[in-house]
């Protein structure tokens, strides 16, 4: 008995310990949660919500418990009308899992309602279409569409995306995407559940302005319910040109020439100091050829951007990957993210005993995330897509390197295409487009967050640039109409009369109304 009291009594005092050393312990050795209690739970939640959506997909029942669902948004919507419409309307997503760094505050005041829609409903491979609910995955939309042998023109990169307010309503890109441009692009119609709990179908040829005025009005007029998104034919694997380039000069013009060459289904470029990138261009491809196979997925694997940082000195090279994996090339990295949160993560010894499980999911890193590893992120990390005229792109690489000194860089062409609606080109005609994307720790001396940032805005704002809305943003509501077109978004808001129903844009997105 006086046994079992110690070994209670022990772990007892071991356990206030972690309790109250917690904020301690989750700062200095996140390594330790993430590999031992983050990743195994991501690795569950994975495996359930892959079983889950084959299962879904496979006995088709989707399609006929989506009416129920939809339903079942349609009555919250009205009994918040019947109910004096007290505060305005948000969907109950928890903040934690949208994949934005910050967490929203609105959701605490706001009226939730609960949008749960998450499965594939149905490809038809006459219209070279799928049709999904909003919060179904990149991971899943890629899973089910390549073993029929489709796939999406644009795959952001994260498997954790979602279809909805992510990238539909919100904004997603691809190394593709300077030939089909944005995800917006991609969307041949979608079903909202508008203010008054009616169901509206839009498209180019039904109901127009609403259609166009969707993208990038994050949820702002109405619940996404449905969409349809187009598809091409899938190849086996996507070969890949490295291209090793040492001057500025050359990061530009090879960059430049090889975004404008339609000949390259894929286009991106790895920055690594101010005279040093690779830049790689791919083609879909069903044989190998003599190119060598690089499974690059496969969890023993190194992360893809330090796969490339050796062909800076090693290359050029020409290697073929599997599709899916090509896609997700930098998922097991968060990019390079992970580095900071487990340095070590990249060793051999590491990937072969733990591979299999990283990434931790980052809505799990945002769920553990206390005051301390918040402030860490915000003072001395940078997590930003700036998109900006490809003309511009030898000013924005020396603002980059003058303001932030951070590397590597994420450079990423895309097609603009003239139009209506948040975002389009202010030349009223296609443009080519380069978003940057800038994610870590600025190694330029004195580093202010809010002080370089908000250069960085203005920077973006005097070049016709424009800031993706999931990171932080500390644009004024002035900056905000500046950089956004809101005509049409207006003109839809007082026509479905959101108002009183639904924040602006502006008051989702900017830095105070998240945490």
């Amino acid at each position: 008995m006086s046994i079992w009291l110690i070994i209670i009594s022990t772990l007892l005092t071991l356990a206030v310990f972690c309790i109250k050393n917690f904020g301690y312990f989750i700062v200095n050795f996140r390594w330790f949660f993430a590999i031992f209690f983050l990743m195994p739970a991501s690795l569950i939640y994975n495996i359930f919500y892959y079983v889950r959506s084959r299962l879904v997909f496979k006995l088709n029942t989707a399609p006929t418990r989506h009416h129920e669902k939809v339903l079942n948004v349609q009555r919250q919507v009205l009994e918040w009308n019947k109910s004096g419409k007290q505060t305005l309307m948000c969907t109950g997503r928890p903040g934690w899992k949208a994949m934005s760094i910050r967490e929203a505050r609105y959701k605490l005041i706001y009226t939730n309602i609960h949008v749960d829609l998450m499965d594939v409903l149905e490809v038809d491979a006459e219209k070279k279409s799928v049709r999904v609910e909003p919060l179904v995955s990149m991971g899943q939309v890629t899973t089910h569409l390549n073993s029929i042998g489709w796939t999406l023109p644009i795959v952001p990169e994260l498997d954790d995306l979602t279809i909805g307010c992510g990238l539909v309503m919100g904004v997603g890109i691809e190394s593709s995407s300077h030939k089909y441009g944005l995800m917006q692009h991609l969307l041949i119609s979608a079903e909202i559940v508008l203010s008054d709990g009616s169901l509206i179908k839009c498209s180019q040829l039904e109901n127009s302005d609403l259609f166009n005025a969707l993208p990038w009005s994050h949820g702002t007029l109405g619940f996404l319910v449905a969409a349809e998104l187009r598809i091409i034919p899938a190849k086996r694997y996507v070969r890949i040109h490295y291209k090793p380039v040492h001057s500025f000069k050359e990061i530009i013009e090879t960059f430049t020439k090889e975004s404008q060459n339609q000949k390259n289904d894929f286009v991106e470029g790895l920055v690594f100091s101010p005279n040093d990138a690779v830049i790689m261009t791919g083609t879909l491809t069903d044989s190998l050829g003599h190119d060598q196979l690089n499974e690059i997925g496969r969890y023993y694997k190194p992360w893809f951007y330090k796969h490339v940082e050796t062909l800076l000195n090693n290359g050029p090279k020409v290697e073929c990957i599997p599709l899916r994996q090509y896609y997700h090339r930098h998922t097991k990295g968060l990019f390079w993210q992970m580095q900071d949160i487990i340095p070590f993560g990249n060793n051999p010894i590491f990937r072969y005993i733990f591979g299999w499980m990283v990434p931790p999911k980052v809505s799990f890193l945002k769920l553990t995330q206390n005051k301390s590893i918040k402030d860490l992120y915000e003072k001395h990390q940078i997590i930003q897509d700036m998109l900006l005229p490809i003309t511009t792109l030898p000013q924005a690489l020396e603002f980059f390197q003058k303001e932030l000194e951070i590397y590597p860089l994420w450079l990423c062409p895309f097609i603009l295409f003239d139009g209506s609606g948040f975002v389009h080109p202010k030349t009223k005609e296609d443009q080519l487009y380069v978003d940057i994307g800038a994610y870590g720790a600025p190694k330029i001396k004195n580093y202010n967050s809010y002080e370089a940032l908000r250069k960085l805005e203005k920077f973006v704002l005097c070049n016709n640039g424009f800031q993706m809305l999931y990171a932080d943003s500390y644009l004024t509501r002035e900056e905000f109409h500046q950089m956004f077109d809101h005509r049409q978004y207006e003109q839809m808001r007082a026509k479905y009369k959101c108002e009183n129903a639904f924040p602006e844009v502006y008051d989702k997105v900017n830095r105070k109304a998240r945490s």
